[in-house]
């Protein structure tokens, strides 16, 4: 049993964010509770210290900051991610560069960890900052953009500052979705003077970020994107709609066990042309909903029945 000066130890090591601190008193205790007989307990306490201060598992996020950042642990695997080879290329390389970012320090390098992801909607730019959190063991931090930005001057440059502070408190992956809202053009004839000050700031805060952190920033509009923030960034990946091949995989993907590989056929294949990997997968999942229903195969016809309506719902629209 721990003493009251252990338990009080505990509280300050952890209010202090001190990790020895923390492990020194845990490691105290386990020795005290093996001297008592007590080795299960022991070893257990001893196994949990080893842990202390290992990955991000512990998250301090600033009660000021967490009303603009959403917190996750994905679970999603590089292996679900359906693109093309460029893409998963590059993403590799993250995660390698970033596993072996001591050795590039000892060399006088750094590993990427400022990317930009532009692309069609749906094409799975959100998805890859998952994956990236989830094969690092990092936790997900989005930036929720709408709590961001604010109608008072100088204010959202205030938050931003925040956001990049917190960086550097709490390793994680961070992501600015819908970045166009802070990062478009300052050329643009109607940008406000407000946003282009936004920007600037945004453009200083990612240049001088010394973090560990990885910070992506996604978008469907490259095009209104503000030049200068192309060479602040390690490494810009495009995304495109699927192609013939990735529309198959994707299919046999998200149906399997409910269709057999073969349902993808030509007509299939020309019908999905021009939809989203996100549009796709919503049609899957539309095919199992009716099977589970209806007690109904998932036949050709029945997919491209869907992936008709898909089709339907977005006529007219930009994607």
């Amino acid at each position: 049993m721990a003493t009251a000066d252990q338990i009080r130890s505990l509280v300050k090591a952890h209010s202090a964010h001190d990790d020895e601190k923390f492990k020194t008193v845990v490691l105290q205790i386990a020795a005290h509770e093996a001297k008592l007989g007590h080795g299960s307990i022991a070893q257990e306490l001893k196994k949990e210290a080893a842990n202390i201060g290992k990955g991000s598992s512990v998250i301090r996020i600033n009660p000021n900051h967490s009303s603009m950042l959403d917190y996750s642990m994905p679970s999603v695997k590089l292996s679900e991610l359906i693109v093309s080879d460029s893409v998963i290329s590059k993403v590799k390389r993250i995660l390698v560069e970033y596993r072996n970012k001591r050795k590039l320090y000892n060399s006088g390098l750094s590993n990427r960890r400022k990317v930009l992801l532009e692309g069609h909607p749906g094409t799975g730019k959100t998805m890859t900052a998952s994956i990236i959190s989830s094969e690092l063991g990092l936790p997900l931090f989005t930036v929720q953009v709408d709590k961001l930005v604010t109608k008072f001057m100088g204010e959202t440059s205030v938050r931003l500052r925040q956001i990049f502070d917190s960086m550097s408190a709490d390793t994680g992956v961070y992501l600015f979705d819908e970045f166009d809202a802070i990062g478009a053009d300052r050329a643009l004839d109607n940008e406000v003077g407000e946003m282009r000050r936004i920007l600037n700031s945004f453009l200083q805060f990612l240049e001088t970020d010394s973090s560990e952190s990885i910070i992506i920033a996604a978008t469907n509009n490259q095009t209104i994107l503000d030049k200068a923030l192309f060479r602040r960034f390690d490494d810009v990946i495009h995304y495109d709609l699927p192609d013939d091949d990735q529309i198959r995989r994707l299919f046999e993907h998200k149906l399997e066990g409910y269709a057999d590989s073969s349902i993808c056929v030509a007509e299939v294949v020309e019908t999905a042309r021009g939809l989203s990997h996100a549009e796709l997968s919503l049609v899957c999942d539309d095919a199992i909903k009716e099977h589970i229903l209806y007690e109904t195969a998932i036949s050709s016809a029945t997919i491209c029945i869907l992936l008709t309506e898909r089709h339907r719902i977005y006529q007219g629209r930009e994607a």
